[in-house]
């Protein structure tokens, strides 16, 4: 009798051990939104300087695996890059997920995630929960505002030596309109919940790190 007991609650210890284990390890994720060239990528960077956090930029995945050999998805996903759409949600949350189950095997402690650039609409928030309710949490939305045209200038800019498909004219003004029609409306449905933290990304890289240090560290 005593034993079965002990049994009972060794395996109830264990179970809430395991519970807990597993909690810890939920990465804690912040989603990075805001128009082409507002900034996410260079912010990004500062940010894992300075903070705890590993930065998966939804984009560069995608651009990555457009470019691996024998990829099933290159061609798909080349082809959506270059015409400015979204590409299907199965293939970017693959991604996403995969990059992040890699990077807390390697180092159990970078459970915090900047994920730049996702989601960028409907489709991909409904598709990232359903494939990750439970298994992740999301913190907040890193919002970083700025006009069109200031975002057009620096992407063109950014053009001269990125050698990326989707930084000419052409492109982008397919990108803004669908920022503006799919991510804009993501972004207020998160501020309706009162996660959004919106920084003015219009100025100096400094400038915005600055906002951007103070959100970070009230939020910790």
């Amino acid at each position: 009798m005593i034993g079965h007991l002990f049994g009972n609650v060794s395996q109830r210890v264990q179970s809430l051990f395991f519970h807990r284990v597993s909690l810890m390890m939920k990465p804690q994720v912040v989603f990075v939104l805001g128009g082409p060239g507002a900034g996410k990528g260079t912010q990004c960077c500062k940010i894992v300087e300075g903070y705890n956090y590993t930065h998966l930029s939804a984009g560069d995945l995608l651009r990555e695996e457009r470019a691996r050999e024998g990829s099933e998805f290159g061609q798909l996903i080349a082809n959506y890059i270059k015409e400015g759409k979204i590409v299907p949600v199965e293939i970017t949350i693959g991604l996403l997920r995969k990059a992040m189950e890699e990077t807390m095997k390697k180092d159990e402690k970078k459970f915090r995630f900047l994920i730049d650039g996702f989601p960028r609409n409907e489709d991909n928030l409904q598709g990232w929960n359903t494939v990750m309710e439970g298994k992740a949490d999301v913190k907040f939305v890193l919002f970083f505002d700025c006009g069109n045209e200031v975002c057009i200038n620096r992407c063109l800019e950014r053009g001269k030596s990125s050698g990326r498909t989707d930084d000419n004219i052409e492109s982008l003004q397919r990108r803004i309109q669908t920022y503006l029609q799919s991510t804009r409306p993501i972004i207020e449905l998160y501020e309706k919940l009162g996660k959004v933290r919106t920084v003015d990304a219009s100025r100096s890289v400094d400038e915005v790190f600055a906002d951007v240090k103070t959100i970070l560290d009230k939020e910790g």
